[in-house]
C-alpha cells in the first residue's frame, strides 16, 4: 500500500462525492428498495473520483463490485490505490497500462462471474460474447455509458450476437444532453490546455464532428475566443453546424489553417497521415473520442521521427519539414490529460448509471437481447432532483392545462 497515494485518492473521492448530491439521494433510494443486494456488478470505467462514488454507491446498495478501467491511460492511479487499500473494493487499473494488461485487467473483472456489466466503449461486453461466453449465461443485463460503445452493440444486435439486454444510458436524455455536450465540451479543453498551456483566444480551432460531444466542444472553444470551424459527413449536422454560426469544411481543406485540431466522432481515420500532410507547421491534435483510432497515430509513428516534448505531449517531424504536436497518443484526451468530467456533470450520468442498474435489476425477466432505451421519466426523476439540489422551483401545469394538451377537438 502507498498511504500518500491511496490519501490523495481519498481526498479526490470525498470531494467529488460532495459535489454528487443527486447520486448521493438516488444511491439513499436504492439502497432502501433492496433491488440490487446479493448482485455481481462488473465495472469497465475510466477509473477516476467520479467513477469511484458510483462504485461505492452500488456497493453500498449491497451488491458486489469489481471495477477495470476502459482506456489504458484514462486511470487516476491514487484514486485505484485508495479504491483497493481505502475503500476496499477490487479495483484492477492502472495508468499506462499495456494492451496485455489492459485485458488482463478486464478478465480479472469477468473472473467474478458478474450478474450485470457496466461498460464504457463496450470492451467489457465484447469480451464476455467474444472470450468467456461460458459466463453469459449468468448475466442478465448490462449498461453502456458512450455513443461509441452503443455504436458497437447496434451492430451486435443487428448480427443477432448480442446476447443479454443491454441499456444505452449514453441514448438517455440527461445522459448525452449533460455528459457529452457540457462535460466534453469543458473537459476536452481542459485536457488540451493541462497539456500544452497554450492559449485557445484568436487561435483557429477545428472540430471533428457536430454530434452532442462536437457541439459541445465547439461552442466551448469559441467562448474562449477560438475560431472554430466544423467538419462533418451528416449534411444535416453541418448546416446545423452553419446555422449555429460556424464555418463547415472538408478535413483535408481546413486543416492547412488550424492550430487546432480536435476529433469528436466515434469513427477511425479521421485525420490520416495523408492528411495530416497539409497540416499547418506546429498544429495540436487531440481526440475526444473513446478510442485512439481517430487520429491514424500508428502510421504516422510509423513515418515521422518522434520526441516527447512534455508530458502527454509527443512532437512528429514528418519528411516535409512539418511539426505536428499530438497529444496522450490520440486517446482520450480529457482524461488521459486532463481529470475528465466535472463532478457536477458525472453526478447526473452516474445517477443514470444507478438507476438502470436497478431497471435491469427489476425488468430482468421481461427484457429481450438487445438494445434499450430508459424510460423518460428516469431522465425526468434526474432532472427533478437536480433542480432540488440547485434550490431551483419551477412550475406545474394545472388541471386545465394537462387536459387542453391531451384533447384534440378544443378550439383556439
Amino acid at each position: 500500500m502507498n498511504k500518500e497515494l491511496a490519501e490523495k485518492g481519498r481526498k479526490r473521492i470525498e470531494w467529488a462525492r460532495v459535489h454528487m448530491k443527486v447520486l448521493g439521494i438516488a444511491a439513499e433510494e436504492i439502497k432502501k428498495r433492496g433491488k440490487l443486494k446479493g448482485l455481481k456488478i462488473g465495472m469497465a470505467l475510466h477509473v477516476e473520483a467520479k467513477t469511484a462514488c458510483l462504485a461505492l454507491a452500488l456497493r453500498d446498495a449491497g451488491a458486489q463490485v469489481r471495477l477495470a478501467s476502459c482506456n489504458p491511460l484514462s486511470t487516476d492511479d491514487s484514486v485505484s490505490e485508495a479504491l483497493n487499500s481505502v475503500y476496499g473494493l477490487p479495483t484492477f487499473a492502472r495508468k499506462g497500462e499495456t494492451s496485455e494488461e489492459y485485458y488482463r485487467n478486464l478478465g480479472s473483472v469477468l473472473e467474478m462471474g458478474p450478474d450485470m456489466v457496466i461498460d464504457d466503449g463496450a470492451d467489457l461486453i465484447t469480451l464476455l460474447h467474444l472470450e468467456r461466453q461460458d459466463l453469459i449465461a449468468h448475466v442478465i443485463g448490462g449498461n453502456e455509458e458512450t455513443t461509441t460503445g452503443v455504436i458497437r452493440l447496434r451492430s451486435m444486435e443487428a448480427d443477432g450476437k448480442l446476447r443479454f439486454p443491454v441499456v444505452a444510458v449514453n441514448d438517455s436524455y440527461m445522459k448525452y444532453l449533460f455528459d457529452n455536450r457540457y462535460g466534453t465540451g469543458q473537459s476536452a479543453l481542459d485536457g488540451i490546455m493541462a497539456a500544452t498551456n497554450l492559449l485557445l483566444a484568436g487561435k483557429s480551432i477545428v472540430v471533428a464532428g457536430y454530434g452532442w460531444c462536437g457541439r459541445g466542444i465547439a461552442n466551448k472553444a469559441r467562448g474562449m475566443g477560438g475560431v472554430v470551424t466544423v467538419t462533418e459527413v451528416d449534411p444535416i449536422k453541418a448546416i446545423e453546424a452553419i446555422m449555429d454560426g460556424f464555418t463547415v469544411g472538408k478535413m483535408a481543406d481546413v486543416i492547412a489553417n488550424a492550430d487546432f485540431v480536435l476529433t469528436a466522432t466515434g469513427d477511425r481515420d479521421i485525420v490520416t497521415y495523408e492528411t495530416a500532410l497539409k497540416a499547418k507547421d506546429g498544429c495540436v491534435m487531440a481526440n475526444a473520442g473513446h478510442f485512439n483510432l481517430e487520429i491514424d497515430v500508428e502510421t504516422m509513428r510509423s513515418k515521422a521521427k518522434v520526441n516527447t516534448v512534455r508530458e502527454y505531449v509527443e512532437e512528429f517531424n514528418f519528411e516535409n519539414g512539418k511539426r505536428i504536436y499530438i497529444l496522450a497518443d490520440g486517446r482520450l484526451v480529457n482524461l488521459a490529460a486532463g481529470q475528465g468530467h466535472p463532478a457536477e456533470i458525472m453526478d447526473m450520468s452516474f445517477t443514470m448509471q444507478a438507476l438502470a442498474a436497478e431497471y435491469l435489476a427489476i425488468e430482468r425477466t421481461k427484457l429481450k437481447p438487445g438494445v434499450h432505451i430508459l424510460p423518460r421519466k428516469l431522465d425526468t426523476e434526474i432532472a427533478t432532483m437536480k433542480l432540488k439540489t440547485l434550490g431551483v422551483k419551477i412550475d406545474k401545469l394545472t388541471e386545465k392545462q394537462k387536459n387542453y394538451l391531451a384533447s384534440w377537438n378544443e378550439g383556439t
